[in-house]
């Protein structure tokens, strides 16, 4: 057994950038006490002959345990490895998985059982032999249930037999051809038994697996091994994910293991679900308190005690997982003591204050502790997105270590951070500073932020030598300058007076924040000018931004802004338009813009009057003229407040646009233009038809649009009357006002009787449409009544003929009277005249719709039809044949035509 045991790990694969190639675990393959390989049999052998042996040592194999018959059934055994040890045939995997069955009974009693069993599931990890190239899928059910059957033979208590199945599995990732191969047969697909394995869901099985072996140290690392290659299948790790394999993981990285390969291993397994599957699922797994223990403690034990390269960026791997866990806000990370420990961690170089948490602790300036170092950032600002830890951030001096990077860049000494590196950190802090100082306002004032970050700001506009290098997230754009910088100390005040938090915008104004927040305007429009791009924008919507919050509804800070303002806020105003779908962020700037005219200039004359002189308002109307949606809102809104201003007026009555349109035209447009937006229906004149045609409504709904129509009106005859109930209450109107009130109120109650008496007519109407629908309905009932009486007295008159001569014979008179009567009273010259009478018939009702059909005599050819179109041409080729044609009906025919004579 010494050949199984897993010997020390050589320095394995991390995700850090720096991380050195892995090697994996030289797990020396064990021969299981297996004799040494001779050649290969015959490959002509007939597949008549395999499966005859196989079938024999199935048979052999179910026979009795005596003495006697083990032999047989090891030798048998041993011929079949001997038969197949250059790959077994896809056909006769079936026999092999009932083998395997058999001698996984048998080696629960007897331990000879074992080596054959080994030898024959190494075999497993060659290639298959197929005949066609059908093979593959049509074997594909067996194959994937011999490769799932590897799985369920781990329950075999046996250690070599559980890790040879690991071996096997383990070879389906790193296939090698068998030296022969048999006749007329070629080894299937590379990764045709990965395929497999993801159809039999064996990473499901030896995921379960890990329960069986959670004692055994070596047999747990090489499932693990297993599990590692498995998990680099999406599939697979959607099936290990149902067998909770992220949790059962977590829970094995305290075990003792002296190699370290147990927590690397497992550490990769979860970065791969992490990839490969649902990372939500993933963490939910991960996000109980056993687990955030365990994570927790081997964090720590690498944290203290892991001084190798590789254990460092084994601590940044876990510290990973750790940050995705802790944005679940399910995770109990306060709970278990987590978080605390990382704010601890994170602001231990910046405050040095001794923690017991982290005694012992010795921190290098290697690149894994810088990795570490921007992690720590990083979980700070996911932290503050947490209530319940915002306290732990305030009370672990999280602020402090923050603002000590708002400082101008020093030269870093030989033993510390690279230029590179620091202000890597640098930008890093500022950033996660702009999430988490909205959240600490008390320590924000009183750790003099403010102030610092307006030093900061000062010395981003200097002239003093500095070479930003720009190569991290953060840095970008900053690379040779220092906007990084000031892109981000400037993210941190926009954070922080988008509170209006009257303490924080005081302590601003107190330092001059304004006067330097519209130099660095300057600054960025001069900069501008060389080159346009997505930074210099941000930064100059951020400083209108912050202007607008800082002065709003302050009279002083509005004059403060007025001139130079003002003459800042016109270029914006004068944009390009086609800039605006640049793409670069030219519409956020001009609607910063535009937010900044309505909080520092609107409400201030003085301001508000220089704007009129710099022809602001005209401006805002060719702005407006464009018609963007978008902007329309916000102009309309200013140019209302400007009205206020009464030299306003004069400059929208001035103003002309293209084709010397004016600016009521412009607004007559617009409103067009939202009414159809809105939807609102106009006639061909332009009327409103809102209310007109609607389908689908009742009476009861006309009713109710009635008062919609006039619900303005409705609406303003309330207000009228509140007015007019508040006055009487506390004053007397004069005699003038007390006319204009009864008027108005008169105004009123003749629109609500207007409405009444409308919907009164409605519901009348409807009442008279409903009667002429009762009596339309009452009609059609007597029609269907005076119907059945006319049946039922034809029904007895014709029962009457029947049975009564005379009867009949007064009908037939009456019959022929009436027959008589209807013909023409012109008598038509030289014309037949047919009889009406059918001869010869004998029944006793009427006669029915029978007709005899002559043919016009020839000496009549000539007679009145023989002038028109009528007239008879050459006889045909039937004439004489049917010189008379009729149709006699039977008896029973001409009863079912005839129907009752009066």
């Amino acid at each position: 057994m010494s050949s199984l045991a897993e010997p020390q790990a050589s320095r394995p694969l991390s995700r850090s950038p720096a991380r050195s190639p892995a090697l994996s675990p030289a797990l020396g393959p064990s021969r299981c006490g297996g004799e040494r390989r001779r050649g290969a049999p015959d490959g002509g052998a007939s597949q008549e002959t395999r499966s005859a042996d196989l079938n024999h040592a199935i048979r052999l194999l179910e026979g009795s345990d005596s003495s006697n018959l083990e032999e047989e059934q090891l030798k048998v055994l041993k011929k079949v490895v001997k038969r197949f040890e250059n790959g077994l045939p896809l056909k006769d995997l079936a026999q092999i998985i009932d083998i395997l069955n058999l001698c996984a009974e048998k080696v629960n009693e007897q331990e000879a059982f074992i080596e054959p069993m080994c030898e024959l599931i190494k075999l497993c990890g060659i290639p298959f032999q197929k005949k066609k190239l059908s093979d593959e899928v049509s074997y594909s059910v067996t194959v994937s249930k011999l490769i799932a059957q590897l799985g369920y033979l781990m329950r075999v208590p046996s250690s070599q037999v559980r890790i040879q199945i690991c071996k096997c599995i383990i070879s389906f990732y790193k296939m090698e051809l068998p030296k022969k191969l048999l006749s007329g047969y070629q080894p299937t697909s590379a990764n045709y038994k990965i395929q497999m394995a993801e159809l039999g869901g064996l990473a499901e099985t030896f995921v379960l697996s890990l329960a069986l072996v959670e004692n055994e140290l070596i047999e747990k690392l090489w499932v693990l091994k297993a599990l590692q290659h498995l998990s680099s299948s999406g599939v697979n790790c959607r099936h290990m994910l149902k067998a909770q394999a992220a949790s059962r993981l977590c829970l094995y990285l305290n075990d003792v293991d002296p190699s370290g390969q147990l927590v690397f291993r497992s550490s990769e397994i979860l970065w791969n679900l992490l990839e490969n599957t649902s990372k939500e699922e993933v963490v939910n797994q991960l996000s109980s308190l056993e687990c955030v223990h365990a994570l927790k403690e081997v964090f720590v034990d690498l944290l203290l005690h892991g001084f190798r390269h590789y254990d460092r960026q084994l601590r940044n791997d876990l510290l990973v997982i750790a940050t995705l866990v802790a944005e679940n806000p399910a995770a109990p990370m306060i709970e278990s003591g987590f978080t605390t420990l990382l704010v601890v961690l994170a602001t231990y170089t910046e405050v040095k204050i001794p923690n017991p948490l982290l005694k012992g602790l010795k921190l290098t300036f290697s690149y894994e502790d810088f990795e570490m170092k921007k992690l720590l950032f990083n979980i700070i600002g996911i932290l503050s997105k947490d209530p319940r830890a915002v306290q732990l951030l305030s009370e672990n001096d999280v602020m402090p270590a923050l603002l000590y990077y708002v400082k101008p860049h020093q030269k870093p000494g030989f033993h510390e951070w690279s230029a590179s590196q620091y202000e890597e950190l640098q930008l890093h802090a500022i950033a996660i500073l702009a999430s988490v100082a909205p959240f600490l306002v008390d320590k924000y004032l009183s750790c003099q932020a403010n102030t610092l970050l307006l030093v900061f700001l000062e010395w981003c506009m200097g002239q003093d030598p500095f070479f930003g290098q720009g190569n991290s997230f953060h840095g970008t754009g900053g690379r040779g300058n220092k906007l990084a910088q000031m892109r981000y100390s400037l993210r941190v005040l926009r954070s922080v007076v988008s509170l209006y938090d009257d303490a924080v915008n005081l302590n601003l104004c107190d330092q001059g924040a304004i006067s330097q927040l519209l130099d660095i305007l300057k600054y960025a429009a001069n900069k501008s000018k060389e080159r346009d791009d997505a930074i210099l924008l941000e930064i100059q919507a951020d400083t209108l931004f912050i202007l607008s919050a800082v002065c709003e509804n302050d009279a002083h800070r509005k004059e403060l802004f007025s001139y130079e303002g003002v003459d800042i806020l016109i270029p914006f105003i004068q944009m390009d338009p086609k800039k605006l779908y640049s793409g670069l962020g030219h519409n956020r700037l001009l609607f910063s813009a535009l937010d900044c005219l309505w909080a520092c200039v609107v409400g201030c004359y003085i301001a508000e009057d220089y704007f009129l002189e710099q022809q602001g308002v005209f401006l805002l109307l060719d702005l407006l003229a464009l018609k963007q949606k978008n902007l329309c809102n916000i102009i309309l809104g200013i140019l209302v407040e400007f009205c206020d201003n009464p030299r306003t007026t004069f400059h929208i009555s001035t103003w002309r646009g293209e084709k010397d349109q004016t600016a009521a035209n412009l607004l007559i447009q617009l409103w067009r233009q939202e009414e159809l937006d809105l939807g609102v229906k106009r006639d061909r004149y332009g009327r409103i038809a809102g209310f007109e045609d609607l389908p689908g409504l009742s009476a009861k709904d006309f009713v109710t649009l009635a008062i919609i129509r006039r619900y303005v009106d409705f609406k303003v005859g309330e207000v009228w009357s509140e007015v007019c109930t508040e006055l009487k209450e506390e004053f007397r109107p004069v005699a003038s006002d007390e006319e204009a009130l009864k008027v108005i109120s008169e105004v009123s109650e003749n629109i609500g009787r207007s409405v009444a008496a409308l919907q009164t007519e409605v519901l009348e109407s409807q009442h008279r449409q409903e009667i002429r629908e009762e009596e339309k309905t009452y009609t059609k009932i007597q029609a269907v009544h005076k119907q059945k009486e006319m049946v039922n007295k034809s029904w007895e008159n014709f029962l009457t003929r029947t049975s009564n001569y005379e009867a009949l014979k007064k009908a037939k008179r009456l019959q022929e009277k009436s027959i008589e009567a209807s013909r023409s009273k012109l008598k038509t010259q030289n014309g037949a005249v047919h009889s009406t009478d059918i001869k010869g018939l004998s029944t006793t009702i009427g006669s029915g719709r029978l007709v005899t059909v002559e043919s016009t005599p020839s000496q009549l050819i000539g007679g009145p039809l023989s002038g028109t179109d009528l007239a008879l041409g050459k006889p045909s080729v039937c004439e004489g044949a049917l010189k008379k044609i009729k149709r006699v009906k039977t008896l029973d025919s001409i009863k079912k035509d005839l129907g009752p004579v009066e």
